[in-house]
């Protein structure tokens, strides 16, 4: 049993697949809701210390501007990746989260994805092709989950 991190951009499936593996059971955090995530795009570092102290199996999804301080406590830090295009499309339709419908979060996934995503993608331990068929990077999320 593992702590793994699914992170990566707006739009990449992290809330999909972290939903699915709810589904099959797992413990999961998604720290875009429930006030995981304080002003300016970071973590509750006392409340994320905690969950991981106390949760030996957990999967816990999002991207901040902390999250590297965590590494060292999850077993894989995977990365959904999908291209930018892909991104795009997907949260103008998304019907679970309404970011990155306007024409300025749209530029803004656009730059992350020129500064951000290089960062993120060098320091994780698994990179998963988010245009895969769902039912797949559940279970690759799964395996690595159960270790």
């Amino acid at each position: 049993m593992a702590r793994i991190l699914l992170t990566g951009m707006s739009g990449a499936g992290k809330t999909s697949v972290l939903e699915g593996l709810g589904r099959r059971g797992h413990p999961i955090v998604d720290t875009d809701y429930d006030g995981w995530e304080l002003p300016g795009a970071l973590w509750d570092e006392a409340r994320m210390a905690q969950l991981l102290e106390t949760h030996p199996t957990i999967a816990v999804s999002g991207t901040a501007q902390n999250q590297g301080r965590f590494y060292d406590r999850f077993e894989q830090v995977v990365y959904l990746y999908a291209p930018l295009d892909v991104l795009l499309a997907r949260v103008r339709s998304r019907t679970n989260n309404p970011y990155g419908r306007t024409t300025e979060q749209q530029a803004e996934i656009a730059e992350y994805v020129e500064t951000v995503e290089p960062l993120i993608r060098r320091s994780a331990t698994v990179e998963l092709d988010a245009t895969r068929p769902l039912p797949e990077l559940i279970d690759a999320a799964e395996a690595l989950l159960l270790g």
